[in-house]
């Protein structure tokens, strides 16, 4: 993590413009910003100028009369202090930088030039709730220590709740010492974010019935089911209560509104139907689960907050350290920053965030770089990333509603790379409000590399890809998916296109247990028919079930080392007893046409991927092509290789070679070994009298590189070290 009493490596000039004597492509103009400059300042040390809007319009004014040439290199110098935005900063063409003369926005002094998308409130215009009416609402035991503070509301008052959302709530949204404040909700969460009801009888799943007598059931509508709880009876239904639930699956969250609660019954009905309906059918716990949320009765632990839309008014149960704490409202829903179209920039060492809606839009750029910044506390995703050649390095991105990164580039068709680069980067804490399918970095198009980076801390994927050609190597990866099930840390699926990506020195260790059953939790989720991408090199520690292959091909599996899991691999047939497959009744399938769209018979999909172009004559539902050589399985609780009887069947087909299957203790009871059929698969086995140390330098503190003495390498010589000092976050010297 950065260290915010690190001095800033360059040295600031205090003129105001600097011209090399010996080559003008180095000369560069530098202005300066200040929060608590003067109106009417000039960009210089002594009269700044008073925001980056200030000093954006200069540098196009100079541009356009010939004061600033082009090519001129300019670095907009950002003084410490917060600078509030109301609206979106924009940057497009006309702002751009050149080659070897970019176009700088740059923190005086690294992260203390915060750029903010809120308002600022004062802990002392927080007053104690007179409102008998309130009152009356609220627990007996706390209503005194409950405050409340009036807003300046747009227009008289803040747009209310929908009937359902699975992304991001109406803004506004509360922060406190850096921190996102939790709606008031029940059951209170813990710090294992834990506190959930459950149900298990449904009175209407709300799924379409095309037999119903009744027109509403004909098709899909709000459901319903049995909760029987006597605190509901407190709350006061019709004044907005919203319930954020895995009705059916558990990666598919949604919020939607409570319609009514029938206290006699005890029945609730939603408001709005859910996608997949209410306890339709799923792939792990019976019991559906969900907890309530803006719910003023429900007002009752330190941190929680509740506003009521119409009045303009927040109500609070302060933290002990309020009187002096810093409160933040966000309420920008559009970014922060959005550069479109432009070239040759670069943001380094700012402070963004208590946004509610993205930190910053790169769209259709090159050759931008956000550098050290911090990027936190906002509703929507810290950066998205569309073009080619921009580079997102050593940022600090935390307490994010949706995703950390995201980025996308490159031309699929041609197979060319959009070499967009996402290095050194941490990111943990994020999918706040959007709980599944908004990962740390999501990654599409063509070319990109993911490298580097520390995620952690999140309900649900890390990494989230699709497309070609991409690159994930040397990121360290742990505590996610922790609230859902079917979910992996790495996650593609459901495309034969998705080729030539490769997954390799990742460390993905203390994933979340999932449903621990049916071990639904992954490391790398290959899903529904995923072909084409490269697992090599890879760490998996504690990992649930290490490798899923669902069904798909050509999917090397190499070198990788599997430690302290349930299940080491696991490879089904889905494609073989799915209808879905290749249909076009079921969303997101189509696989064939998802081919043909990228004439991937044709060069340069046919070079590339000749296997892919075949396909359809080759056993199409079949899954082939997946070698599954020198890996290394070290203690494996349930199952080394977990496969289905038509992958038994296929067993010939399969490229399988210097496999090593490690029971360190000789455990019977609590350890899987490699059956004896298998060829490829080679047993060890120790005794608790005399356990087998395979040589790894320091495996109780993970640890896993091989020392030259190591018993593994005389074991299995054609096992790779893995390079485990080279994983994860590294020491970048621009910002020491």
């Amino acid at each position: 993590m950065f260290n915010r009493s690190h001095p800033f490596w360059f040295i600031t000039f205090v003129a105001l413009v600097c011209i090399s004597a010996h080559s003008q492509d180095h000369a560069r103009v530098e202005i300066h910003v200040s929060s608590d400059a003067d109106p009417g300042g000039d960009g210089s040390v002594r009269a700044p100028f008073r925001s980056l809007v200030e000093a954006r319009d200069w540098i196009r004014q100079s541009r356009v009369s010939g004061d600033l040439p082009t090519g001129q290199a300019v670095t907009v110098l950002v003084g410490s202090g917060e600078y509030v935005f109301d609206s979106t900063f924009e940057l497009s063409s006309e702002d751009s930088g050149s080659s070897g003369a970019a176009v700088i926005y740059r923190a005086e002094k690294r992260l203390d030039a915060r750029l903010l998308g809120g308002i600022t409130l004062s802990p002392k215009s927080f007053e104690p709730v007179s409102d008998p009416e309130i009152l009356n609402r609220l627990d007996p035991q706390i209503r005194q220590e409950i405050r409340v503070i009036s807003l300046p509301g747009p227009r008289g008052e803040f747009q209310q709740l929908g009937d359902a959302y699975r992304s991001v709530p109406t803004a506004p949204w509360l922060y406190i010492d850096g921190m996102p404040m939790q709606l008031a909700r029940w059951p209170n969460a813990n710090a294992d974010n834990e506190g959930w009801a459950s149900f298990s009888k449904v009175i209407d799943t709300g799924m379409a019935n095309p037999l119903a007598k009744n027109k509403e059931q004909q098709e899909k509508h709000p459901g319903s089911f049995v909760f029987d709880d006597p605190r509901l009876e407190r709350w006061q239904v019709d004044q907005g209560v919203w319930l954020r639930g895995y009705w059916t699956h558990d990666w598919a969250d949604e919020v939607i509104r409570v319609a009514s609660y029938n206290s006699d019954e005890k029945i609730i009905t939603l408001a709005a139907p859910h996608a997949y309906g209410i306890m339709s059918g799923t792939w792990g716990q019976a019991s559906r689960r969900f907890y309530a949320l803006n719910v003023l009765e429900e007002l009752d632990q330190p941190g929680e907050w509740y506003l009521d839309r119409k009045r303009n008014k927040l109500y609070l149960y302060p933290t002990d350290q309020f009187k002096s704490a810093s409160i933040v409202l966000a309420t920008l829903s559009e970014p922060l920053i959005r550069v479109k179209n432009a070239k040759h920039l670069r943001f380094e060492g700012l402070s963004i965030g208590y946004g509610h809606g993205d930190g910053m839009v790169l769209q259709a750029t090159e050759h931008v770089e956000v550098a050290g910044c911090e990027i936190a506390n906002l509703a929507r995703t810290g950066i998205r990333v569309s073009g080619g050649e921009n580079t997102v390095r050593s940022c600090h991105l935390f307490n994010l509603g949706t995703s950390g990164i995201s980025i996308s580039g490159g031309d699929r068709h041609t197979l060319t790379p959009a070499n967009n680069l996402a290095v050194n980067n941490h990111i943990h804490h994020y999918g706040r409000f959007q709980r599944t399918y908004a990962p740390g970095i999501g990654v599409s198009g063509c070319g990109q590399v993911v490298r580097n980076n520390s995620i952690h801390d999140a309900p649900h994927n890390a990494v989230l890809y699709g497309g070609n050609e991409h690159l994930f190597e040397r990121n360290e990866i742990y505590r996610v998916v922790m609230e859902t099930g079917d979910a992996g840390a790495f996650y593609s699926g459901r495309d034969w296109t998705s080729q030539g990506n490769t997954l390799r020195h990742n460390y993905i260790h203390h994933l979340g247990a999932g449903d621990a059953k049916h071990v639904n939790t992954m490391g790398v989720y290959l899903d529904d028919c995923d072909c084409g991408d490269t697992i090599e090199g890879n760490v998996f520690y504690r990992a649930g079930r290490a490798i899923m292959i669902g069904g798909g091909r050509s999917n090397p599996v190499i070198n990788n080392l599997v430690v302290d899991c349930p299940i080491g691999l696991h490879i089904d047939s889905r494609g073989m007893t799915w209808e879905h497959w290749n249909s076009a009744k079921h969303s997101g399938w189509n696989l064939e046409e998802k081919a043909q769209a990228l004439n991937y018979q044709k060069p340069p999909w046919s070079d590339r991927y000749p296997q892919l172009a075949m396909i359809m004559s080759d056993s199409p539902r079949e899954p082939l092509y997946n070698p599954i050589h020198r890996n290394v399985f070290v203690n494996i609780t349930s199952q080394v290789w977990s496969r289905d009887k038509n992958v038994d069947a296929l067993m010939d087909k399969f490229e399988i070679e210097n496999n090593l299957v490690v029971n360190t203790r000789g455990d019977e009871a609590a350890i899987a070994m490699a059956k004896d059929q298998w060829e490829g698969f080679r047993n060890l086995a120790g005794s608790p009298a005399a356990p087998i140390e395979l040589g790894f330098v320091d495996a109780d503190n993970q640890d896993f590189s091989l020392r030259d003495d190591a018993r593994l390498r005389k074991e299995l010589p054609a096992f790779e070290p893995i390079p485990m000092h080279q994983i994860g976050l590294y020491i970048d010297p621009a910002f020491q």
